[in-house]
Parts: C-alpha cells; sequence; structure tokens
C-alpha cells in the first residue's frame, strides 16, 4: 500500500521557490488551497495541490493576472499546451542569447586582435541586448525602402568606427546646442545657430551621399515622425525643427 506525499505550506514554499506568504494569499483567494488535514487539524497539500501550483507558476510566467489563472485552471488546462509555450518561450530566448554570445566573441576577439569593432557590430549588439530595435529604426523603416535602407547602411559601415561617433555624440550633441540656443531665444540667423546647422546637413549629406531621393526619404520620416526619431516629445522637436529651418533659411 502506498503513501501519497504531503507538504506543509513551509516545506511547499521552500521547494518551490515561493514564499509561505504567497501561498497562504493564494489560500485565501481560492487559487491553491491545502486538499488535506491532519488529524491534528493542520493543513497540507497534496501532489494534486502540487501540479496546480505547476500550473500556476507556468501561467503566470506567459504572463496572465491571476484572476485569469483561476478560470483557465476552473475551465481545464491542457498540460501539453502548457509546456509547449514554455519550451516555445525557453528556446527564443536561448535564440536570442546565442545571438548576443556570438556578437560579443567576436567583438572580443577584435578588441584583442586591437582592432576597433564596425560601428554596425556595436549597434547589432545593442539592439539584441535591448530586445528590439530602437523606435528610431522602425519609424525611418516605413519611409525608406530596402534599397535605400542598405544604402545608408552601406554608408554607415564604410565610415567605420568614426560612423558610431558621429550618430551616436556628435549628432546628439549638435542638436543639444541648437536647444540650447534656442531656449535661449537666440536668433536663428546668428553664426552660432548657421555654423550648427551647417554641420548637421554635412553629417546628413555624408550618410546620404548626398542622394537626393534618399535626403527627402529620411527629411520626411524626422518631419512625420519627429518623436520617434529624435527620442523627444513631438511639440519640443517640432519646434526646434522650425528654429533649424530659420536658420537654414537665413544662410541661404
Amino acid at each position: 500500500m502506498s503513501f501519497e506525499q504531503t507538504w506543509k505550506v513551509g516545506a511547499l514554499a521552500s521547494a518551490s521557490g515561493v514564499t509561505v506568504r504567497t501561498l497562504h494569499h493564494w489560500d485565501r483567494i481560492g487559487l491553491l488551497s491545502p486538499s488535506r488535514r491532519t488529524a491534528s487539524g493542520h493543513r497540507e497539500y497534496t501532489e494534486q495541490d502540487v501540479v496546480r501550483l505547476y500550473q500556476v507558476l507556468a501561467l503566470r510566467r506567459l504572463g496572465l493576472a491571476l484572476e485569469t489563472i483561476a478560470t483557465c485552471l476552473d475551465v481545464g488546462v491542457d498540460p501539453v499546451r502548457l509546456v509547449a509555450e514554455q519550451l516555445s518561450d525557453v528556446e527564443a530566448a536561448l535564440a536570442s542569447l546565442d545571438v548576443l554570445r556570438q556578437r560579443l566573441t567576436h567583438i572580443h576577439g577584435e578588441l584583442t586582435a586591437a582592432r576597433a569593432p564596425e560601428a554596425g557590430t556595436l549597434i547589432c549588439v545593442l539592439r539584441a541586448m535591448r530586445g528590439t530595435g530602437p523606435a528610431a529604426d522602425q519609424a525611418l523603416r516605413r519611409h525608406v525602402d530596402d534599397d535605400q535602407l542598405r544604402a545608408l547602411e552601406d554608408r554607415a559601415r564604410a565610415l567605420g568606427p568614426a560612423a558610431h561617433y558621429l550618430l551616436e555624440i556628435e549628432w546628439p550633441e549638435l542638436y543639444r546646442r541648437a536647444e540650447a540656443l534656442r531656449a535661449a531665444g537666440t536668433d536663428p540667423g546668428a553664426p552660432q545657430v548657421r555654423r550648427i546647422v551647417a554641420r548637421m546637413d554635412e553629417l546628413g549629406a555624408l550618410f546620404s551621399g548626398g542622394e537626393e531621393t534618399l535626403s527627402a526619404a529620411v527629411k520626411s520620416a524626422w518631419q512625420q515622425e519627429p518623436a520617434a526619431m529624435s527620442g523627444a516629445p513631438a511639440d519640443a522637436w517640432q519646434g526646434l525643427a522650425a528654429f533649424l529651418d530659420r536658420a537654414r533659411a537665413a544662410s541661404s
């Protein structure tokens, strides 16, 4: 004759990694209650309770609220589907980590050999670490076609490590300086503003190769989706954009 194993709340909390407080809360709301009482009146969790605990934890990892989990368990959960969804999530996470590992290994090799990694490689690593592409990239893709995007990438690749400095350091600094001048009430035609605008346009030509259609597409992205492209509120960007346009007009 076999006896079913049971667990007191402390033992189950220790075994599952769930706090005693959490188990008590789930008992109070009826999500997971111990099914058996000992002769002395102490409540214990049965093997079926442990199965339900696993299902609760699995559904929580899928992002479901406790109320939704209770509903799912009350109507019955297919364990095969449940495990398959968890397995899919784990495999996706492992794939992302493997891509990141390969890129970091490449960069490590480049640095060890005293060679600067390509800017494109660094950007790919940043994207892998964030999990998704930046909003600016997504906005840009809505305005440029694949050929134009490849042209931008080729131009950035041709610039080598300088591309990272120009895109991540100098260009944002130019916008910060321009915004500071605008906020201070500086005339758009002032020499310092015109110099900033000239350098901005120079950088734009550097990445577009002076190709007018490509330049127009990029400009359209900035005009129609300024918040995504700049990372700043749309109103703030539009005010700065108008200030820069007046500076360009003063320079012509």
